[in-house]
């Protein structure tokens, strides 16, 4: 099973160094039944389009609640054995938790497909939108117009032999 995770540049650093994604338990996103019937879609790529957008949300959110971090999302596509990501059924349609799942234990990096991270030209835009989250979760359209901002950079794709060149 495909599933991606949410870090930032340090977290991807210390991933690098420990050669695994953790400790567990991880929360990650990937194609649940909830994100199914949520995006009314049978084309997986659109699913896993999906599912790494949520990750790269939770990836921003991560990134605001630690100033000191570069301004750059980061997610990581790992392949998990099935039965390893467990999506809450109680929080299934709960729009806030679409595609989130649970590993128990961390993943070898070995594991990874692929490391998608924000290009430079986006930092600006991630900037303002972390500072934004907390008033767009109480509603403010203005900040929640700010943080979709974010959303209008395309994460690239890097492949995991090039996370020395993402860290260093």
């Amino acid at each position: 099973m495909r599933v991606y995770v949410p870090l930032t540049l340090p977290g991807l650093a210390a991933a690098h160094q420990a050669g695994e994604i953790g400790p567990g338990p991880l929360t990650a996103y990937a194609v649940t039944p909830g994100l199914r019937e949520w995006y009314v879609s049978d084309d997986i790529e659109e699913l896993e389009y999906a599912a790494l957008n949520r990750a790269a949300s939770a990836s921003l959110r991560l990134i605001a609640a630690k100033p000191d971090v570069a301004r750059r999302r980061v997610v990581v596509a790992v392949d998990v054995p099935d039965g390893a990501a467990v999506a809450d059924p109680d929080r299934s349609l709960d729009s806030s938790s679409l595609g989130e799942v649970r590993i128990s234990s961390p993943v070898p990096l070995t594991a990874a497909a692929a490391v998608h991270v924000d290009a430079d030209d986006a930092e600006k835009d991630v900037t303002a939108a972390a500072a934004a989250l907390g008033a767009a979760d109480l509603g403010d359209d203005d900040a929640q117009f700010t943080v979709d901002g974010a959303d209008d950079h395309e994460l690239l794709w890097f492949g995991i032999q090039e996370i020395p060149n993402l860290i260093g």
